[in-house]
């Protein structure tokens, strides 16, 4: 595909930057964009993948038809067939009335699946169908009906790793993966970094009238060393926030840095590579880090709980050592007597060996609370998506009745 093709996709999307591999991969999206290949793209998380489906369309013979986006992840796994391929009415309770689902409506067009390695396997079993034979039946029907839409898939998990884990299906994967598209991570286009960051700097400056924030070449330098685990998202959350905040215009690299975790500036955390990942091994590793963090605010409190009832007994430990030590021994219970020394009771506990599932109940119940409830926020906190978190609820008996 002629470079001067790739610039002008550039202009029409506004995508910024000139790296190699960005090139690379825009050059396949224009070089199958007309034929009707399924097309499966991958990449981190905030790389920007959602531009090439649009890349696509825009550019094949189906152009001046329906263009329709799904977000598989954030479709309920009981709704999601019916979003997907329509439903009769009667079909269930609150099917009032018969619709049309989104393969229905993009007949003649394109479809984005967005976060398809979350569907559900019934799921994937049905858009195989669609994939094969142009054939799908509305839920609640026994009709089959055709359509002919082009397919173009999207997942920043690792589907093969899925496959092994029995989540995600193996045919399915070959179908979507028909011409593969890899959009690189922000790190891998160092050179786009400072462009990037000047768009963003000065689509704030334009919309708040003010000068737009310039980086010296100390603050450059760190940008582009940085890690960028958020990727795009990520970067231009920063030029906003210091566009906001800064009042000089010149960003040095003691500023930069206050906006940058220097846990990020050269390696992924582990709860990058949870996220990068997408597999249960590191989403479990994850969560086993995070409640780790949060119990050892726990013992803290219970030190100092510990020492203040110590301390109201009359018998305060001499030094902090002594507290420590009490923790993993039995618990103590002061009987009501006037000598505490003689009257104090020892209750043994049985020891409760946690395990696993455990410790991720406790992790998704906790980030629950501290949501007041709310799933979509509480996936948030644990880098997990809303269906994870509801098929992680279900496998742990996770009900309302415990939030």
């Amino acid at each position: 595909m002629a470079e001067v093709d790739i610039l002008s996709v550039k202009q029409r999307f506004g995508i910024i930057g000139n790296s190699e591999a960005m090139n690379r991969a825009l050059g396949v999206a224009l070089s199958v964009a007309p034929t009707d290949l399924s097309v499966l793209v991958t990449g981190e998380s905030g790389v920007g993948e959602e531009y090439f489906p649009q890349i696509i369309h825009a550019y094949s013979a189906r152009k001046h038809a329906k263009y329709i986006a799904v977000n598989c992840g954030a479709i309920p796994e009981g709704t999601i067939d019916s979003e997907l391929f329509g439903h009769e009415k009667g079909a269930f309770t609150g099917a009032t009335e018969a619709r049309k689902g989104y393969f229905e409506e993009a007949d003649g067009g394109t479809i984005f699946l967005d976060e398809v390695g979350e569907l559900p396997i019934s799921t994937q079993v049905r858009l195989l169908r669609v994939l094969q034979s142009g054939e799908f039946i509305r839920v609640g029907s026994a009709r089959v009906q055709k359509t002919n839409v082009r397919v173009v898939a999207a997942t920043n998990n690792d589907l093969l790793r899925a496959i092994d884990n029995g989540r995600f299906r193996e045919d399915l994967y070959y179908r979507l993966n028909t011409v593969p598209i890899v959009v690189p991570p922000l790190r891998e286009r160092r050179e786009d970094i400072p462009l990037l960051f000047r768009k963003f700097a000065t689509d704030v400056a334009v919309q708040y009238h003010m000068p737009a924030v310039q980086l010296d070449d100390n603050a450059r330098a760190m940008l582009q060393n940085y890690y960028w685990r958020g990727n795009i998202r990520q970067l231009k959350n920063v030029a906003e926030q210091i566009s906001a905040l800064e009042k000089s215009r010149v960003i040095t690299a003691d500023v930069l840095a206050g906006y940058l975790s220097p846990h990020e500036s050269s390696a992924p955390t582990m709860r990058a590579a949870a996220t990068m990942g997408g597999d249960d091994f590191s989403t479990e590793r994850e969560l086993l880090y995070k409640i780790l963090f949060d119990m050892r605010s726990d013992i803290n409190d219970l030190k100092r709980m510990v020492g203040e009832l110590m301390q109201a007994a009359g018998r305060m430990p001499q030094q902090s050592s002594d507290v420590v030590g009490l923790l993993p021994s039995p618990i103590i219970s002061p009987a009501p007597a006037t000598d505490y020394a003689e009257s104090e009771e020892v209750v043994e506990l049985p020891h409760k060996e946690l395990t696993k599932a455990d410790v991720q109940r406790e992790q998704i119940l906790r980030a629950l609370k501290n949501n007041n409830g709310r799933r979509r926020d509480a996936a948030k906190e644990l880098f997990l998506s809303e269906r994870t978190l509801y098929r992680r609820m279900k496998d742990l008996g996770i009900g309302d009745d415990d939030i």
